[in-house]
């Protein structure tokens, strides 16, 4: 398993992945690893491991985990 501590593309790809597979979304293509930037890499690892560690989440839970991805998208 890659170090994640480490901010690469290659890792900010496998948390995102890992995120969405974890949450089970219908809709993946609205969260794709070339839309966030490294500068929030911290923040996306914290999601990561936390989301890691719940078995399942609630509505509101995952509702609150998609708006705080959204936050860290890249402005267009």
């Amino acid at each position: 398993m890659a170090d994640l501590t480490l901010p690469t593309q290659e890792n900010l790809a496998t948390i995102i992945e890992g995120i969405k597979a974890k949450l089970n979304m219908a809709n993946t293509a609205v969260m794709r690893p070339e839309d966030f930037d490294l500068e929030h890499y911290e923040d996306l690892l914290y999601l990561y491991n936390m989301v890691q560690k719940k078995a399942s989440f609630s509505i509101n839970e995952m509702t609150a985990i998609v708006e705080e991805l959204g936050g860290m998208r890249k402005q267009s």
